[in-house]
């Protein structure tokens, strides 16, 4: 089977998301889902924290929303939180990541093996860079569309 890989198209050009179905397949499989139904079309990126994280995939732009499927079981994996790794937002319960996520800035080890890694950005990083920055930023960056693509 040929290696998927997610694309982000943003104002500022397209991010490519290298996925990891072997570290986390139930979070994969969710993304691709949720991409392929055009769940991501339009999402904000609501909280961008220069140094640490930008943040999407709340379907009303707070950060208080998921998608109506059932919250995924944690999968939590040794892969490291540096710069342009892609992971599962939460609560405070480990089960409870649903549609929201983040990509790393910059190295966030403190997040190791508390939050599951599914992928990490390819190309594109400098899109996610210039994302607006705040929480929640003024005026917000948006997923134009999401699309699982085969490489």
């Amino acid at each position: 089977m040929a290696e998927e890989k997610l694309v982000l198209s943003l104002d500022s050009g397209d991010v490519v998301i290298k996925l990891f179905p072997d570290l986390a397949p139930g979070h994969v499989e969710r993304i691709k889902e949720l991409a392929k139904e055009g769940f991501y079309d339009g999402v904000k990126f609501h909280r961008v924290i220069p140094g640490f994280m930008a943040q999407g995939g709340c379907p009303n732009g707070t950060g208080m929303g998921g998608s109506s499927k059932p919250d995924l079981k944690a999968e939590f994996n040794a892969h490291p939180h540096v710069r342009g790794v892609c992971s599962m937002a939460r609560t405070q319960y480990p089960h409870s990541a649903n549609s929201q996520f983040f990509i790393c800035f910059d190295d966030a080890r403190f997040l190791d093996r508390q939050y599951t890694v599914w992928g990490e950005v390819e190309s594109g990083m400098e899109h996610i860079d210039a994302l607006p920055k705040g929480e929640p930023p003024a005026n917000p960056g948006v997923i134009r569309k999401a699309t699982i693509v085969e490489a």
